[in-house]
Order: C-alpha cells, then structure tokens, then sequence
C-alpha cells in the first residue's frame, strides 16, 4: 500500500519514504477545485514504462519532448507531467470522481519544489523517484491519501 501524508508532505511505499507535492489550493473532490482528493484509491493504470527521464506527457500520451529548462522558458505556465503516470481512481462515494478529474502521482521537474503543496492536484515527485515507485508497484495496488 502507497501512503500519502499531505501534512508531510510524504509518500510513503514499502520502507521507503518519498518527498511530494501535492495541490496548493489544499484538499478536497469537488471537480475543478485543483485539490488534492483524500481518501482510499486504487491504481487504475501505469502509464509510461518504457519512457526516458525526463519524458513529458500531455493527456496521458508522451509528446516526444524530453523536459529541460530552455523548454521551460519556452512554456513556463505549462503542466508538467513527466516520466510515468501512475493514474489514481477513488474507491469511496466522495473520491469516486478521481479517475475522472485526472489526479495522478507523476514526475515532476527537478527543480520545482517538493515537500511544498504546490501542485493542481496530483502528487509530484522527483522523476527518479517516480520510476523507482512505478517499477515497484502493481495496477490496482491501494493508495491512501491522508
């Protein structure tokens, strides 16, 4: 099980303990809220496996683009997803609307700050530490966010 501490801002997996970001409008299932749902989930699906460090996703389909910072200039507003996708569904009446809303725990530039809310309501990690998590873990597996 995948245990996300929103205080701590932590992820936690096996004995291994990951520094996140989560949504920095806070928590909460409303659509369009940009908040971070709480609650229990499942993994409805692993995206990216085959994918470089640093590979960026746009709607779940990787773009070709590898993140860098002269590609951050270009798009500085952009949303970020890179590397894998590990894709969240709710498995409770108030987080049932995950999966639809899009919550993902993904990579993350390594640059952006972690261990700070800061996210539009997924769970950013280092890239590194995204392929570590995805390569461990199985579709279905249960997440926790609390």
């Amino acid at each position: 099980m995948i245990t996300i501490n929103i205080a701590n801002q932590t992820l936690t997996y096996q004995d291994s303990v990951y520094s996140i970001s989560s949504a920095a409008n806070g928590v909460g299932e409303i659509e369009g809220s940009f908040c971070t749902p709480l609650g229990k989930f499942k993994i409805a699906e692993k995206i990216g496996s085959d994918l470089d460090l640093g590979a960026v996703l746009v709607g779940r389909v990787p773009t070709g683009e590898i993140y860098s910072k002269s590609l951050f200039k270009q798009q500085p507003d952009r949303d970020w997803i890179l590397s894998r996708i590990l894709w969240l569904d709710g498995v409770e009446g108030h987080n049932k609307n995950t999966k639809q809303r899009y919550i993902y725990i993904h990579g993350s530039p390594d640059e952006f700050l972690l261990g700070v809310a800061s996210s539009k309501g997924c769970i950013r990690m280092k890239n590194s530490d995204i392929i570590q998590l995805f390569n461990q873990v199985k579709t279905g597996e249960e997440v926790v966010i609390q």
